[in-house]
């Protein structure tokens, strides 16, 4: 789906997500998955969601925010607390970082929100199962993102399979990793989505 701040349709559409994430970007996602049922094309008692990087955080933040709606998600090396993505940003994105606060949230202008809308904070309203897959040597979204969430939401005793790759970045490039991810999501699919 197309939630604001996609990318091909126009500067307006993107800059509606500027200080989004987590608010109307996420009530795009859940209006659609609504929409979905709504017209029948969906059962609501089997949806789940699916994100890798930004779509991963987007699942964390659906699962956090709007967790009636799913059976359950995969996240697949997403972010979930947006302070310490800030700080682990690699060298090269240095000179992006004001655009980030401008598009994210500034950590101590928006701290408030950004509290808000990091998932892992909200760890304690995530109930469906999730599946997490990282890259050990990711450079955009660092492990520590999958692991604290993980921890997280293994403390509240959630069902939280957790893949990491150790010669893998941010998405995995080996073809046995990526095949292993995907055996491992039909798995868990066919278990929570029967």
């Amino acid at each position: 789906m197309n939630f604001r701040g996609s990318t091909g349709y126009g500067r307006r559409f993107w800059e509606a997500s500027f200080k989004q994430w987590g608010l109307k970007m996420n009530d795009d996602i859940s209006d659609s998955v609504q929409y979905l049922v709504r017209q029948g094309i969906a059962d609501p008692k089997k949806v789940c969601i699916y994100g890798g990087s930004y779509g991963g955080y987007a699942t964390l933040a659906a699962l956090a925010f709007s967790p009636e709606l799913y059976a359950c998600g995969v996240d697949y090396v997403g972010l979930s607390n947006l302070f310490t993505f800030m700080k682990t940003i690699p060298p090269y994105w240095k000179p992006y970082l004001d655009m980030f606060y401008e598009m994210v949230g500034d950590p101590e202008k928006d701290k408030a929100q950004l509290e808000a809308t990091s998932p892992v904070f909200h760890a304690d309203q995530i109930r469906a199962p999730l599946l997490i897959a990282q890259g050990a040597k990711d450079p955009r979204v660092n492990i520590n993102e999958s692991n604290q969430i993980v921890a997280a939401l293994k403390q509240r005793g959630i069902d939280v399979p957790y893949i990491v790759k150790e010669n893998e970045g941010h998405g995995f490039s080996n073809e046995e990793n990526r095949f292993a991810f995907y055996e491992a999501m039909e798995q868990f699919l066919a278990k929570y989505l029967n």
